[in-house]
């Protein structure tokens, strides 16, 4: 075998915990984070981003807590190339078992020029000085140019040089804005580790953004041209259009391994639990045609593409839904199923719980399965979402009534248990009967909150399926989600309300 037939082992950076929860509408709180930080290990990542230390006490708390627990992948922590950043990352990471300091700092003209009001000698010097810093602390440490695809090529082989010299093990090349095309970008990759001083000790990384939607194209050239780590998201969300999508890219290795010569170390079965995990937790839906993850990646509904399915499955599918973690059976468990057949669904999902939360998730499902007859797959991922929440519950559901009319209006009522045992009612009118209900549970915890956003869909098919809400709210511009679920439609955005509510309630410390 010639050096051309080996296949390479390309690292995955998975961002999602930090340029993925950056994004509107995506933040997660800590028990979330904690939740995905362990799928993400399952998957087999490499390299874990946890956060931007920096950025606020509970990014550094969540870094701290997610370095805690991961024992099996490395646990990054972005910095801006300035010592107290690189003191947080530091602190924060102090848990990890394999820490990574992540410095970066912009190579572009319009960044130097505009941004940093630098020269190119000082931006040299700022790296070297921040390198060196971050290296007392951590053998491992990545430094990213940032906006490196609209600048000099020479300058950031000059930057990565100095970077490498002064202790860098990675060097990041990033597509900030999303800006380059696929051939170019590829060509950037391989001039650039061809020509920077040093480079054959070191790694070199891509992080693209999405922005005229090639981020996984881009991706795939600098692998293409020799690229050694690629970073990016579940479900590929980011800022603005999002990063490059970690399960396109680990399935297009995997898939044509022939022509790329390159593969991950991902479980794949674990990639679309991994996906519905983010989608519920950040509350951004997976949209249908969504390649690998999305309803439809694996259904056919024209004839032409049924027969030949039915005939041979490769006629229309270059990969099997097994192989990212979708089972073929729809059909479930039901009302007369035990408790063995449920863990070994559960098993089977990829899903692990405590025997505490295992005996909450069988009697709702229990429930559930008296009121739906067949409980599948998606309804059991349901459960077991709703029961993760490590929120404590300063406030529980007990009762619910609205009464509505075209021409009456609606009026809810509600009663919560506080989380000293004590009851409290409230009634009020509203436009419709959420709103109503809503008003009704601002009265009683006496804040305010903004609905910023209000979804809710089916998780299953048939008129029986459990109804899905997932809302949005907003105080003093702090955000917080929730997510409920019912096979009553009004019941499931209670739930849902009071979720977020109580994420509130838990982060102000109220």
């Amino acid at each position: 075998m010639t050096d051309q037939d080996k296949t390479r082992q390309i690292t995955i950076f998975d961002t999602t915990l930090r340029d993925g929860e950056q994004a509107p509408g995506c933040s997660m709180n800590l028990q979330e984070k904690l939740e995905v930080a362990k799928r993400l290990e399952k998957l087999g990542v490499d390299v874990m981003e946890a956060g931007f230390p920096i950025s606020s006490p509970g990014d550094l708390e969540s870094v701290k807590a997610i370095a805690g627990i991961v024992k099996d992948c490395t646990v990054a922590g972005l910095c801006r190339s300035l010592e107290k950043d690189i003191d947080a990352g530091r602190e924060a990471l102090a848990r990890a078992a394999r820490p990574r300091i992540h410095v970066f700092l912009a190579t572009s003209p319009i960044h130097m020029e505009y941004k940093l009001k630098m020269n190119p000698d000082q931006v040299v010097e700022r790296v070297i000085s921040a390198v060196k810093y971050a290296k007392k602390f951590c053998s491992d440490v990545e430094f990213s140019a940032e906006d490196a695809s609209r600048s000099d090529p020479d300058f950031v082989c000059r930057v990565f040089g100095e970077a490498i010299k002064a202790g860098a093990t990675t060097v990041n090349i990033p597509d900030t804005v999303g800006y380059a095309m696929p051939g170019e970008f590829g060509r950037l990759v391989g001039y650039i580790r061809e020509h920077t001083p040093g480079g054959e000790g070191a790694k070199f990384s891509v992080h693209v953004h999405n922005d005229l939607g090639l981020a996984v194209a881009n991706s795939l050239a600098a692998i293409e041209h020799g690229a050694d780590q690629i970073e990016c998201t579940i479900n590929g969300i980011g800022e603005r259009a999002g990063n490059a999508s970690l399960e396109e890219i680990v399935m297009a290795l995997r898939v044509r391994r022939d022509y790329l010569k390159a593969d991950t170390r991902i479980d794949t079965t674990q990639i679309y639990g991994t996906s519905r995990l983010v989608s519920q937790v950040t509350g951004v839906k997976v949209q249908p045609n969504k390649a690998i993850v999305g309803d439809n990646a694996f259904a056919h509904e024209a004839g032409i593409h049924q027969h030949g399915v039915l005939v041979n499955r490769a006629t229309y599918e270059i990969m099997t839904p097994e192989s990212v973690g979708i089972s073929k059976n729809q059909m479930v468990l039901g009302k007369h199923s035990g408790r063995h057949a449920f863990e070994d669904r559960l098993s089977a999902l990829g899903l692990s719980v405590d025997p505490q939360t295992l005996e909450r998730i069988f009697a709702e499902f229990k429930d559930l399965a008296d009121k739906k007859k067949v409980v599948s797959d998606r309804d059991i991922e349901a459960l077991v979402m709703g029961a993760a929440s490590m929120v404590p519950e300063t406030w529980k559901l007990d009762q619910w009534a609205v009464n509505t009319g075209s021409a009456l209006g609606a009026t809810g009522t509600i009663r919560l248990q506080y989380k000293d045992g004590t009851r409290r009612k409230q009634v009020s009118m509203g436009d419709g009967p959420i709103d109503s209900i809503f008003k009704a549970i601002n009265q009683i915890i006496g804040k305010d909150p903004e609905l910023e956003l209000y979804e809710i869909g089916a998780i299953t098919g048939g008129s029986a399926s459990q109804g899905e809400t997932m809302v949005k709210i907003t105080l003093d511009d702090r955000h917080w989600n929730g997510r409920g679920v019912s096979t009553d439609v009004v019941e499931s955005s209670i739930k849902a309300y009071i979720a977020a509510i109580n994420a509130m309630e838990w982060e102000l410390g109220t």
